[in-house]
């Protein structure tokens, strides 16, 4: 006769709570899963910061750190010959650079060498683009063409430039003589000197502008081409009435980006002067706040005023900066 072994589960005490069940055992596997679940999230997280961290070390080590110390030793006087030895001066150097004649030269030097470098550059850059706009034969061949002068070195464009503004065997002087032109001296007269100085930044930008027009252009509705030749309007009105409105924010871009490297204009007067100094020609007829900030730091080892006019450049870049928010705001609400 079979015998039950079968066993009562086991009865709470009156008043106690009832076992606990078993804990379940995770597996090998499901552990693995687990810790490449947290690394992944973890890596999702972090790594973004970890892609992105090399340009802030940079910038913390090449950028903030020199406007930090710059803004510091501004306030200081401070030799070249011994940087490390600051004497406090407060606003002295500001006031300094303000009341000196050469600084205010300085600055009409680059205000005026700003407009004629840059009205001229992105007028010839907007009539480019609106050919290369068209289907020609070897387009691409013509926009490498147009980029190669930004490609070129600044050295070797401007002494380029300084032969061919020769005054007395320059190629620009003998072609002003053969159709019945005078000889200038294009080095030591003032407008002539910031004329030929300006030139070099015409050549080498108008073709960097010139792209990002065209990239602009071929970003335009077709729709608004088809409907302006619809009602009539020939190719110089669909230019003005289509094509210009929609490149205003890119226009306004290039006039901004213009201006501030017009306003840090250093390479071009420098290698342009003969004497391949600071002064910006015999009586600083072209002599840029750029090159006089490297006259009174490097030349006349004056660090703290060099640091003064180098954040006062920054003061007007922010001035320039806000000027295109508000006419960029303006822009956009109106449009």
């Amino acid at each position: 006769m079979a015998t039950r072994h079968d066993t009562a589960a086991p009865l709470a005490k009156e008043g106690g709570a009832a076992p606990a069940r078993p804990e379940v055992v995770r597996t090998t596997d499901e552990r693995r899963r687990a810790r490449m679940s947290r690394r992944w999230q973890r890596d999702m997280r972090w790594s973004p910061y970890a892609f992105v961290s090399p340009f802030f070390l940079l910038f913390v080590a090449f950028g903030l750190f020199p406007l930090i110390y710059t803004g510091w030793a501004s306030l200081h006087t401070v030799e070249l010959t011994a940087p490390t030895d600051m004497k406090w001066a407060g606003l002295h150097n500001y006031t300094r650079i303000f009341d000196d004649d050469f600084f205010w030269n300085a600055a009409k030097n680059t205000l005026t060498m700003g407009i004629i470098s840059t009205v001229p550059q992105l007028a010839m850059a907007m009539g480019l683009a609106h050919i290369l706009n068209y289907k020609l034969r070897a387009s691409t061949f013509f926009r490498v063409v147009m980029l190669a002068p930004y490609a070129t070195s600044i050295a070797a464009a401007s002494l380029v430039f300084v032969l061919l503004f020769g005054r007395d065997y320059g190629m620009i002087n003998w072609a002003l003589h053969f159709v019945g032109g005078g000889h200038i001296d294009w080095q030591n007269d003032k407008w002539p000197s910031q004329i030929a100085v300006s030139s070099i930044v015409v050549w080498r930008w108008t073709g960097y502008n010139a792209l990002i027009y065209l990239a602009a252009m071929q970003a335009v509705p077709q729709d608004l081409y088809e409907s302006a030749a619809l009602d009539g309007a020939n190719r110089w009105q669909q230019f003005f009435h289509v094509t210009l409105p929609q490149l205003r924010p890119t226009i306004l871009f290039t006039c901004v980006v213009s201006t501030i490297g017009a306003s840090q204009l250093f390479g071009e007067p420098l290698m342009f002067d003969a004497n391949k100094g600071a002064s910006g020609g015999a009586e600083h007829q072209f002599q840029t706040l750029g090159l006089y900030l490297y006259e009174q730091g490097w030349v006349n080892q004056h660090l703290g005023r060099a640091s003064a006019i180098a954040w006062t450049m920054f003061l007007i870049l922010i001035v320039i900066g806000i000027v295109n928010y508000v006419i960029s705001r303006r822009l956009r609400e109106s449009s």
